[in-house]
């Protein structure tokens, strides 16, 4: 029942105790007692192994524990699993993290089959922090390329809110970008030497095998439900981010990369730079998939002035390296192969952003 691409060489023979011990390791917070409970239960032949059935030899990639504690986080949200809002401090909880496998535990033995079915959805956190890494790689393009009309394609978008940087404010104590009473404020979320520059977005439209609405409970629910629930200003960057989209919708096609990036590339604007973006989205795409798009890409870029900003783990790096922020620009008038630079690193959730040395 293993969805995801086949395990790195890193991975390969480990457990899926394993997994969880190793995003565990020795944290304190809620879901690092909770990780460590579900290695030691898994192996036990616990409700955790019945609830993960079928998932057995899924890589780490597949992240079986994010999924399994969404799932759980779904039933506190809609209040199926009562006992363990205390311990959930988004929801106001303030009970010790150390107590509370032995609750969680149970709620897992008491609706096993539904968090079972849980484990197929991937996760989706639409992290919007993830903006700042965006925005980093659009200055970097407008740079060099002089363009500030951007139309904007977002690979994996989830549910499209990255699409809406130019509606979030950004600060530092020598620029600022965004309008200034944005409900999501991001303040030194960049780290370097920024070189900002003015740019226009004219239109924006992504893509996601599985596309969350997020201005409908149900896509509000699942969102919320992969934000960790001890991460504070992650959910309220969220709350703020899905605000937003209520009023400034995007559209986001249920199709892979590979099925949507040609159609959405055909369209060319004069005067215009078609940017094409994409966040920890490439760990969850196969061999093939990953060879398709970067076939399409070079297409593309033969045709019509073409940027990508992208952040995405190496895939030949450690399991432990940050992601890599990148970008490349394609120009129809050039014969060699496009600009390519290294921009900097991002933490996965994308703040900081550290830029590397110019």
């Amino acid at each position: 029942m293993d969805t995801r691409p086949g395990a790195a060489s890193w991975d390969a023979g480990e457990s899926l105790a394993d997994h969880f011990r190793a995003l565990a390791n020795d944290a304190e917070h809620l879901y690092g007692y909770a990780m460590r409970g579900m290695a030691e239960d898994w192996a036990a032949g616990g409700p955790t192994r019945s609830a993960c059935r079928g998932y057995e030899t899924a890589p780490r990639s597949a992240m079986i524990q994010f999924r399994l504690l969404a799932g759980v986080f779904r039933l506190v949200l809609t209040g199926e699993a009562p006992e363990l809002i205390r311990f959930y401090p988004c929801l106001g909880g303030t009970e010790p993290a150390s107590r509370a496998w032995p609750v969680m535990r149970a709620v897992i033995a008491a609706h096993t089959d539904e968090i079972h079915a849980g484990l197929a959805v991937a996760p989706q956190t639409n992290e919007v922090g993830r903006s700042a890494a965006l925005l980093a790689g659009i200055f970097d393009l407008v740079a060099a390329s002089g363009v500030r009309h951007i139309r904007l394609l977002e690979l994996g978008a989830s549910a499209g809110l990255n699409l809406l940087l130019d509606q979030y404010a950004f600060r530092a104590d020598s620029w600022h970008f965004g309008p200034s009473d944005s409900k999501v404020q991001f303040a030194d979320a960049i780290v370097g030497e920024v070189q900002p520059g003015s740019f226009e977005i004219t239109a924006r439209a992504g893509c996601d095998p599985n596309p969350v609405d997020a201005t409908t409970v149900d896509g509000r629910l699942l969102l919320t439900s992969f934000v960790w629930p001890f991460d504070l200003d992650r959910h309220k960057r969220l709350g703020a981010a899905i605000e937003i989209a209520a009023s400034h919708p995007v559209r986001v096609d249920k199709a892979s990369a590979s099925e949507w990036l040609p159609h959405a590339l055909a369209v060319a604007e004069l005067d215009t730079l078609t940017v094409v973006w994409h966040s920890i989205t490439q760990m969850y795409w196969s061999a093939d998939e990953l060879a398709a798009v970067e076939t399409i890409l070079a297409s593309g870029g033969a045709q019509q002035r073409l940027g990508e900003v992208s952040l995405e783990f190496d895939p030949n790096g450690s399991p432990d390296t940050q992601p890599e922020l990148r970008t490349r620009l394609w120009s129809p008038d050039a014969l060699s192969t496009p600009r390519q630079r290294l921009i900097g690193t991002a933490h996965h959730h994308g703040i900081p952003v550290t830029l590397a040395a110019s």
